[in-house]
């Protein structure tokens, strides 16, 4: 079963997060362990500032753990739905927020998310399978 990493799980590794990094780890290497790690381009270009250099960033994403899709079209729609309820309860921001595209993304293809910040995924996207801390 593949899994997406949320971008929180991934910057925790990156950072070295002393707070999260155990949990983070654990749930990296449960997901190479069972398949391919998945990313978008959205939690590319999320995680992307932590390096200083596209070279770096391309080697520490190892192709043999992970495996980059395309964001569908499918998912930009259903992200859009998603943000026009985001906005229906008054949120502020005025374009999609990098979770809905993830989310949507997670939700068309049946992936199952992996997050430390499961609220607006649980709010906005139900039917996605989160494994994020209790």
């Amino acid at each position: 079963m593949a899994r997406m990493l949320d971008s929180n799980v991934l910057l925790d590794i990156i950072t070295a997060d002393p707070e999260w990094l155990p949990w983070s780890t654990r749930q990296f290497r449960n997901a190479a362990a069972e398949g391919p790690v998945i990313i978008n381009p959205i939690i590319y270009a999320e995680l992307a500032p932590a390096f200083d250099s596209r070279a770096s960033w391309d080697r520490w994403l190892r192709p043999s753990l992970f495996k980059r899709l395309p964001l569908p079209y499918e998912a930009g729609f259903r992200a859009s739905q998603a943000f026009l309820e985001y906005r229906s309860r008054k949120g502020s921001r005025t374009s999609p927020l990098p979770d809905f595209y993830i989310g949507a993304h997670a939700e068309v293809e049946t992936i199952t998310l992996v997050t430390r910040d499961a609220a607006r995924y649980r709010t906005y996207f139900p039917g996605v399978k989160l494994m994020c801390p209790k």
